[in-house]
């Protein structure tokens, strides 16, 4: 927990030197406390002292990097336990373990299936973020599966091993691609652990409770890892929402650094409903990575658009840039259907008109992100609001009518709009769905 004020005042030097740039010690302690000063710009500042400051100032639950590039995965730094209390910073990871039994046409064609799992919902693209691969058979088809998984993916590689000959060679394989290594237990970690610091792996700490893993993650630390992840085995869901809870509960609340880490969950379910609904729950509450054995479209699909909802910004509404839209091969005679910026509505309304096959220009009020009753009730949504919006962007020029179409849910605004925008409005239908028959007849 960061310390306030007068508790780095307690630990300042407190001569009021005036070096640091403020004139008092009390008044640099206040900037420290909203980290606006670095530290280092006290002079006389005792080793003790600046080490307890620099310990304070470090986020409760550590960001660790897994794999490189454009699809590295980032998780942890999180700072709140509820999302309305500020949000959820970093997604979780979601991913899946293939077995190196599997033959190499079979993990090829499983690689294929996760590389198609790639969605777009309201303008944002939802992708799955890791392999892992599961030593079943010896470390050489270990190592001859890496190799293979390797060439054929660019997503972070995590590895399901204990066994340390077969993850050295893996990670050999996988020098400087920042693997994951699952998993490191209070009687192989000696053996683990210096792979993890030689190759700059991420380390899953593992014991089936949280006094087990405090212990085995400091004796980690120890040997210098600090990339790690928690794992406390195989339980029912509750018991896993349990230690979840309380691994992110006693990092927040506590700051117990030695469970300040991400949390990660393998789920091992046959049944691929019974593995969704699983792994939503832990979606929610409060899983890093979380590991699947089926590949299913539907099933991928329900857990991104899941992930997208819960690390959304509630106090910040997706939103999409105010413009008039064109869709499809339209012209100067095609029609106006105006909504507002909120990007739910926007893509449910074009998901429509492309159903319609009516070349049609849709424009986006600016709303601030709120949908349209939300908006009309709050008054960002009115006559003024729109005919500003029309004449801003330039839809007069654009095409050679007169007619815009306002939602049926605002019908009230219609007389107002006509009059003070000068357009002919008609009133379209109060549900998307209705758009396409409603375009068609227009």
């Amino acid at each position: 927990m960061a310390f306030s004020g007068l508790d780095i005042y307690k630990l300042l030097p407190k001569t009021n030197c005036r070096e640091c740039g403020f004139a008092t010690c009390l008044a640099f302690a206040m900037q420290l406390a909203k980290k606006a000063v670095s530290i280092d710009k006290c002079p006389y500042l005792s080793p003790e002292a600046k080490k307890v400051l620099e310990s304070s100032s470090l986020p409760p639950i550590k960001l660790i990097t897994i794999g490189t590039g454009e699809q590295k995965l980032e998780i942890g730094n999180e700072s709140v336990m509820f999302r309305h209390e500020e949000k959820f910073h970093r997604p979780c990871g979601l991913g899946f373990v293939i077995d190196d039994s599997l033959t190499d046409s079979e993990i090829k064609d499983k690689l294929a299936r996760i590389a198609k799992l790639s969605f777009e919902r309201v303008g944002q693209k939802l992708d799955v973020n890791l392999v892992a691969l599961k030593q079943v058979k010896d470390a050489k088809r270990f190592t001859e599966a890496v190799k293979l998984v390797s060439g054929l993916t660019t997503l972070p590689i995590g590895l399901i091993s204990e066994d340390s000959t077969a993850l050295k060679d893996a990670l050999i394989t996988l020098k400087d691609k920042r693997a994951l290594i699952y998993r490191a237990t209070k009687e192989n970690f000696t053996q683990i652990a210096p792979l993890a610091k030689e190759f700059k792996a991420t380390l899953v700490a593992s014991a089936p409770d949280l006094n087990s893993l405090s212990t085995l993650t400091q004796e980690l630390n120890k040997l210098g890892i600090e990339e790690i992840m928690l794992d406390t085995g195989n339980k029912t869901i509750s018991e896993k929402i349990w230690d979840l809870t309380q691994i992110r509960r006693l990092a927040l609340k506590k700051s117990n650094r030695s469970l300040g880490f991400p949390a990660i969950t393998l789920i091992n379910k046959a049944d691929p409903y019974e593995e969704a609904m699983e792994a939503a729950s832990y979606i929610c509450k409060y899983s890093g990575i979380i590991l699947l054995r089926n590949i299913e479209a539907w099933q991928t699909l329900a857990l991104l658009t899941l992930r997208q909802n819960i690390y959304t910004d509630p106090q910040k509404p997706l939103q999409i840039e105010p413009k008039l839209y064109p869709i499809g091969a339209t012209n100067d005679k095609s029609p106006v259907l105006i909504t507002t910026n909120f990007s739910l509505s926007y893509f449910t309304v074009l998901g429509e008109v492309e159903a319609s096959k009516v070349p049609t220009y849709i424009l986006s009020v600016d709303t601030e992100g709120m949908s349209v009753l939300t908006a009309w009730a709050a008054e960002k949504f009115t006559p003024d609001k729109i005919s500003d919006t029309v004449n801003k962007l330039g839809v007069k020029e654009t095409v050679s009518h007169n007619r815009l179409i306002i939602p049926g849910y605002v019908a009230m605004m219609s007389g107002e709009l006509e009059e003070k925008s000068g357009w002919q409005i008609i009133v379209g239908p109060k549900e998307a769905s209705g758009i396409p028959s409603f375009l068609r007849n227009l």
